[in-house]
């Protein structure tokens, strides 16, 4: 059997005061019950920790090796403790989030500057990834929280909706498809077009809606950053699509857009998070905001 905390708190109370009597004053524990705890304690460690005269305790020599291990374990056993109570306060502790640059960029900023004017002791990372990247950095337990569309054929994730976001197309000043109130899809097939990440999910839906409407895109080239699809916009080389959350991170001089009909294709996103694996307190704590701010 181990030695228990009480014992340990005992053993290094007398060694410090070498009396029993100061000792049960400080741990508040009465003579009678300090000496039990100590002759206990020296039972199951196996020989005297103390050696006793008629006024005073001295440590023996294994007693004298005992003591700063004895109080290295009480100082361990407190910071435990109180870091465990410092995380449920959430005054400690780290939240790693996965996003789809879309969101990273266009809804996750004012989230975050939110929650850590809340909790300013807690550790955000935050991954912009593509959708595959989020699913998987969640399944592994490298994030806590994904952002994203909602995974495919997941059963061990868990997707909860909180936005709905539609595909815009993103064209230069001037350009004849601004002059329109919206844009059919096929409409897109007679212009230049810069695409954008083939493995995006964003991509994805794109070549499909395009090989449903039966109107092929006229591709100069694919670009990985979505700022890169606006300064392209901007200098008249192309058109693109996007989706409308992500039109904010590169909305200024040159380009405009305008929603895709024909068929409306609304994006649902949500947050993603393990099935049967309970949030931190601080994940809690940024998924109750999430759900407040959406």
């Amino acid at each position: 059997m181990n030695p228990s905390i009480k014992q340990l708190k005992a053993f290094v109370a007398v060694a410090h005061s070498r009396s029993l009597a100061e000792a049960s004053e400080r741990i508040h524990l009465s003579q009678p019950a300090l000496s039990i705890t100590i002759r206990k304690l020296e039972e199951t460690v196996g020989g005297p920790l103390f050696a006793r005269t008629t006024r005073q305790l001295w440590l023996t020599p294994e007693g004298e090796a005992f003591l700063p291990v004895a109080i290295r374990l009480l100082n361990d056993w407190t910071e435990a403790f109180e870091d465990l109570n410092e995380r449920f306060m959430k005054k400690r502790g780290k939240v790693t989030i996965a996003a789809l640059p879309t969101l990273a960029a266009g809804l996750l900023p004012g989230i975050i500057a939110a929650f850590r004017e809340r909790h300013p002791q807690i550790n955000l990372s935050l991954h912009d990834v593509l959708a595959d990247q989020v699913n998987q950095l969640v399944r592994e337990g490298r994030a806590d929280l994904g952002f994203s569309v909602p995974p495919q054929e997941s059963d061990d994730l868990v997707f909860e909706p909180i936005l709905a976001d539609r595909y815009v197309v993103v064209c230069p000043h001037g350009h004849p498809l601004l002059a329109q109130d919206d844009v059919a899809w096929a409409q897109l097939s007679g212009y230049p077009f810069i695409g954008i990440n083939r493995l995006s999910s964003s991509r994805q839906d794109i070549d499909r809606i395009m090989a449903e409407v039966g109107k092929p895109l006229d591709i100069l080239c694919d670009v990985s950053q979505i700022a890169t699809v606006g300064r392209m916009a901007a200098a008249g080389i192309g058109i693109s699509v996007l989706p409308a959350l992500s039109f904010r991170q590169i909305a200024g001089d040159g380009i405009a857009y305008r929603h895709l009909v024909e068929p409306t294709i609304t994006r649902e996103l949500g947050v993603i998070m393990r099935r049967r694996h309970p949030l931190s307190a601080a994940a809690t704590a940024l998924m109750a905001l999430i759900r407040d701010a959406t």
